[in-house]
């Protein structure tokens, strides 16, 4: 159990756009190999307040009074439901089954800083439970999402230094600890040593194409091999420019990019982008149809990618994901709002200048 599940009542804050969109769009449940991740509901609210009013649970968690007050668990529960209706926090039930029955686990959440980009991720997992790999499986795969899908650059996460236990859990879900410092308990009236975690892409993700990417330099023997990716800028009537986001499991998930993928051997770009465009989005294009625009160079740590950057105002059909990915339509100006890899970055003022 990390130490910043909060249950006590904070001032709300204001949402970006994208968390409110994401929230509008209603929650689909996360699922694992055992378990559901879902919203809470108030029918949660007398086996929520059983699994936490245990001294053992609550005194790991820093915004959770003991003894737990049956009144707050309803509470708390409805204040969940407006948080992530607003887009500022998510939490949800951990639950499983026993039969043909939902099981409440425990809960695991998030807190929102859209200032900082950052969420602060908690979670807590009823004793009973204790011991079956509950709390790896459901951290891993909430952090995972968040990063893929909401606008966050990382996750955060204090642990009371006697909880050895839940700082197990941050380090085999990917989290590196970044410091100690000091947090108020509640239930320990008073302040109590931590643990400081965070986790970005790089830790999350960085690990999930190793066997794809190419052989580092060591490996190698000499320079860094080079990767050629060609990307296209869709651009429609309007004049928007159509970005894909990386999805969960992919390297650098939850960035931006330009449609596009991998040369294949002896593969000509606009080759590879007319292949690449009919299997990510179900579009026909031609390669009378594609105009070389520029071309990005970046080092990065296995390879060195070179990926020239076509522009593309006519193709057949609709842009669709196929491939788990976001789609949306940007104006040139807002491009920059958009998190995207380092490569992609210095061809943004470019394009806009052009649009």
């Amino acid at each position: 159990m990390t130490a910043s599940q909060d249950q006590q009542k904070k001032p709300r804050r204001r949402a970006g756009p994208a968390a409110k969109r994401k929230a509008q769009s209603g929650f689909e449940p996360l699922l694992t190999e055992r378990l559901r991740l879902r919203p809470l509901d108030s029918a949660d609210a007398e086996t929520l307040h059983r699994l936490v009013n245990d001294w053992e649970v609550s005194r790991t968690l820093s915004g959770v009074p003991f003894p737990y007050p049956r009144d707050l668990a309803g509470e708390w529960i409805a204040a969940t439901r407006r948080e992530l209706a607003e887009g500022t926090a998510i939490h949800l039930a951990i639950t499983g089954q026993e039969g043909s029955e939902e099981v409440l686990v425990g809960v695991i959440g998030l807190r929102i800083d859209a200032s900082t980009r950052a969420g602060r991720l908690g979670y807590w997992v009823g004793r009973r439970f204790w011991g079956h790999g509950v709390g790896s499986e459901a951290a891993g795969r909430f952090a995972r999402w968040a990063l893929a899908n909401l606008d966050l650059d990382r996750l955060i996460a204090n642990v009371a230094t006697d909880n050895p236990a839940s700082a197990a859990v941050l380090r085999r879900v990917g989290f590196r600890q970044t410091g100690i410092g000091t947090e108020t308990f509640v239930s320990r009236g008073g302040e109590h040593p931590v643990w400081q975690f965070e986790a970005t892409r790089d830790d999350l993700f960085g690990q999930a194409e190793a066997a794809k990417a190419p052989p580092s330099v060591d490996e190698a023997g000499g320079a860094a091999p080079l990767m050629l990716v060609a990307s296209c800028a869709l651009v429609d009537r309007d004049g928007r420019v159509l970005l894909a986001r990386r999805p969960e499991g992919k390297w650098m998930a939850g960035l931006w990019e330009f449609p596009g993928g991998k040369l294949n051997p002896g593969e000509t770009p606009e080759a590879a982008l007319i292949r690449e465009l009919k299997e990510e989005l179900g579009i026909d294009i031609s390669a009378d149809c594609l105009a070389p625009f520029a071309f990005a160079s970046h080092p990065y740590e296995r390879f060195h990618l070179l990926m020239p950057l076509f522009l593309c105002r006519r193709w057949k059909g609709i842009p669709r994901p196929r491939e788990g990915q976001t789609l949306t339509w940007v104006r040139p100006e807002r491009l920059a709002e958009y998190p995207m890899p380092p490569a992609d970055k210095p061809l943004i003022p470019l394009l806009r200048g052009f649009l």
